[in-house]
């Protein structure tokens, strides 16, 4: 695939990022009963940028968790026939906390929907919150987000590349067709 566009470069993501992390803490009154919950791959990245964010907003650190949400996909023999499977490593009791789940993409909302199977699995919520740094539309179930980057409207043969340094040693946003 060849790269169509940069959507976001270092810049723009850090802008997105210092936004979303406002939107969070003005949304929930503070950060008081706020846990950070990034699905992975590259939603844990993602949301300990937001967690730095906050603490240099707030000046107080807000629980951050880690999600796989791999045993929960209704797509799992499409993915591969041996999927890798990673730990949660929820170690914080969630009941009665405002979870704020964070991916890189919202696409179909398949993703979203197996994570709030897995939150659920670990305990109940008093609510929960979608932020992504890329909304790309094509929604096959009816999910939306709280907190979005930016919204791109692709086609279904497009493919948004979420690079985050933490994990691919740069920070960009791509199209590829």
């Amino acid at each position: 695939m060849k790269t169509k566009a940069v959507i976001l470069d270092e810049k723009a993501i850090n802008r997105a990022t210092t936004r979303i992390s406002h939107e969070i803490i003005e949304k929930n009154k503070g950060i008081e009963n706020v846990v950070l919950l990034g699905i992975k791959t590259r939603g844990v990245p993602f949301a300990k940028r937001i967690a730095e964010k906050i603490k240099t907003i707030e000046g107080k650190t807000v629980k951050v968790e880690e999600l796989d949400i791999s045993l929960y996909r209704d797509d799992l023999s499409e993915v591969a026939d041996k999927p890798l499977i990673k730990s949660s490593q929820i170690s914080t009791d969630i009941s009665n906390k405002i979870i704020v789940l964070i991916d890189d993409v919202l696409y179909t909302g398949r993703t979203v929907r197996a994570a709030l199977d897995a939150i659920v699995d670990n305990g109940r919520p008093e609510k929960i919150q979608l932020a992504v740094l890329i909304d790309r539309g094509h929604r096959e179930l009816p999910i939306r987000p709280d907190f979005v980057g930016k919204n791109v409207p692709t086609s279904k043969n497009e493919i948004i590349d979420v690079n985050f340094k933490e994990t691919d040693g740069s920070d960009e946003v791509t199209i590829k067709e």
